[in-house]
């Protein structure tokens, strides 16, 4: 599985459409978005974070099938994650929540999220993989937690994606390798090879 964040990129539905032709890829998207990407593409879409404005239900009316919790660009205090999975098994949408170090996933384990997303701050957004760099903590996380493990922070290549495989994750979590990409269809292309073993 590749889930690829937006962030927030400008050409929204031009990169969506290069998504949807890819199998087990899952895009994240600004709440604002969705629901006018929902209705012209098949891939699954997570909402990149819920609050006041944007909340889980509206997310769910808007056409997403989960949301990213506690992401870096939108930290969140424990006993609030609690809350929104709660909210979310409700409503039948799925959560990936993310964090960075050992600790912080036993704690989210408890609270039981569809996945546990790690990526170590520091690399977010950089050249360096966390597959590379902390391969242990992918490792340690695995081992853990009962949860599914995803990773994220600084994966840019089809070796990046093999490696976290064989650590144990069920998937990736990329940003800048495609959205930033020249040619982001060949980008994915390449990404993809990295999830056969």
């Amino acid at each position: 599985m590749i889930i690829i964040n937006f962030k927030k990129h400008k050409k929204v539905l031009k990169l969506a459409k290069i998504c949807s032709d890819f199998r087990k890829i899952i895009i994240a998207l600004q709440p604002k978005d969705i629901f006018l990407i929902s209705k012209k593409i098949k891939s699954p879409i997570y909402s990149q974070y819920s609050n006041s404005k944007y909340n889980a239900l509206l997310i769910k009316k808007s056409g997403a099938k989960g949301i990213l919790l506690n992401h870096s660009d939108n930290p969140i205090t424990n006993s609030v994650i609690k809350k929104k999975i709660k909210k979310c098994k409700k409503i039948k949408l799925k959560t990936i929540v993310c964090c960075s170090n050992l600790k912080r996933a036993k704690q989210i384990d408890k609270l039981r999220p569809d996945y546990i997303a790690i990526e170590p701050k520091e690399l977010i957004g950089g050249k360096k993989s966390v597959t590379s760099i902390k391969p242990d903590l992918i490792k340690k996380i695995v081992n853990k937690v009962n949860t599914p493990v995803l990773c994220g922070a600084g994966i840019h290549t089809k070796k990046d994606v093999s490696k976290a495989i064989k650590l144990g994750a069920k998937g990736v979590l990329i940003s800048s390798a495609v959205v930033k990409a020249k040619n982001p269809k060949k980008k994915i292309k390449e990404l993809f090879m990295g999830l056969k073993r």
